[in-house]
């Protein structure tokens, strides 16, 4: 099993996954920073040239909640995906509350601060994106009021990928105001397995 992955980014999902599960696999990093994922051996791999991307055999598979519902899914004695029907319809529901609700907002505010050239960036937008993003957040504050975890009494891959995405929002100051998701983000970061943070990641890279 091999893991094509850029420390800093969504690829933290998945390897926090492997590695709750203890499972052996190959780490192959991708350089964005050097254009890695635009040469044309990767794009053999993923054609989109995006990260992370899973390699088990003969499944090649991309999107990193794609990817972490296989792995899960794959190793159900490992307890990472429920296997009652309405708890795994739970854990379904905040995976992409987590990849739509929060996780594009995020996205909106990256691009317009720092991927897109200058001259293209519109700061009317990261402020919509801001408030887009705190108005969801909200929702899963008063989740996570009197929560251990995302779904149901015990971990799942639906609290890596909410863990991963509150620590991006932590990363451009939209956590202020949402006690519940800091304590619980930071909780999960605190975990055996976890991976590293995203600043640590990027940290690394720059030393």
């Amino acid at each position: 099993m091999k893991l094509y992955e850029f420390a800093p980014t969504r690829s933290i999902r998945v390897r926090w996954t492997l590695q709750e599960l203890g499972v052996e696999f190959e780490s192959v990093p991708v350089n964005l920073m050097v254009g890695e994922h635009r040469r044309p051996e990767f794009l053999k791999i993923n054609p989109a040239g995006k990260i992370p991307v899973l390699v088990d055999g003969d499944l090649v598979l991309t999107e990193s909640v794609a990817i972490v519902t296989y792995l899960a899914e794959k190793y159900p004695h490992k307890g990472l995906i429920p296997t009652d029907l309405k708890q795994r319809a739970q854990v379904n529901r905040w995976l992409l509350f987590a990849a739509t609700e929060l996780e594009q907002p995020l996205w909106r505010i990256s691009r317009h601060t720092a991927l897109y050239p200058e001259d293209q960036r519109l700061p009317g937008d990261v402020l919509l994106a801001s408030q887009e993003f705190r108005a969801m957040a909200e929702v899963l504050e008063k989740h996570m009021e009197d929560r251990q975890f995302v779904v149901g009494e015990s971990v799942t891959v639906a609290d890596f990928v909410v863990a991963y995405t509150l620590d991006w929002a932590d990363e451009v100051q939209l956590l202020d105001g949402f006690p519940h998701l800091l304590e619980y983000m930071k909780r999960m970061y605190a975990r055996r397995h976890a991976p590293l943070r995203i600043a640590q990641a990027f940290a690394r890279i720059k030393a």
